[in-house]
């Protein structure tokens, strides 16, 4: 006997073709980002469903936030079984996003709890500009 998911109508054939990777590579499906703008700082939240901490790689290089997760979850809890349907997710993946130049690591804070990423950060600090400044005429 064999298990194959069953269709609920018809149309679920096409919608299934068309939700595979090949049409769906550009849609950004994970690491889902909300950024909250404070007063003083920023707040990003990033879906990691699925992640632990140690999984996760924040890097911060030439001005660029970039958030790193891998998973590599292989399980093979019996030989003689094989997978039918999967949907759970293998690999890596990462995001990044222009937080500034004058933005060091150590003004960033970073928590992971329930799946969620939550990344802390100060506005750019802009130099103070001068006030206006006028130019006699001779």
């Amino acid at each position: 006997m064999m298990m194959i998911p069953r269709r609920k109508n018809e149309f679920d054939l096409f919608d299934e073709m068309f939700n595979d990777p090949f049409f769906t590579r550009g849609e950004n499906k994970l690491m889902r980002t909300d950024i909250k703008e404070k007063n003083d700082h920023y707040e990003l939240e990033v879906d990691l469903p699925g992640y632990e901490k140690e999984d996760i790689k924040i890097e911060l290089s030439d001005g660029y936030l970039t958030v790193h997760a891998s998973m590599n979850k292989t399980v093979d809890d019996e030989k003689d079984s094989k997978y039918v349907h999967k949907e759970r997710y293998v690999g890596e993946c990462s995001r990044s996003f222009y937080v500034g130049d004058n933005i060091k690591e150590e003004d960033i804070k970073a928590s992971f709890k329930n799946g969620t990423l939550k990344l802390t950060l100060p506005k750019e600090r802009q130099e103070k500009q001068d006030e206006k400044k006028y130019i006699d005429i001779e």
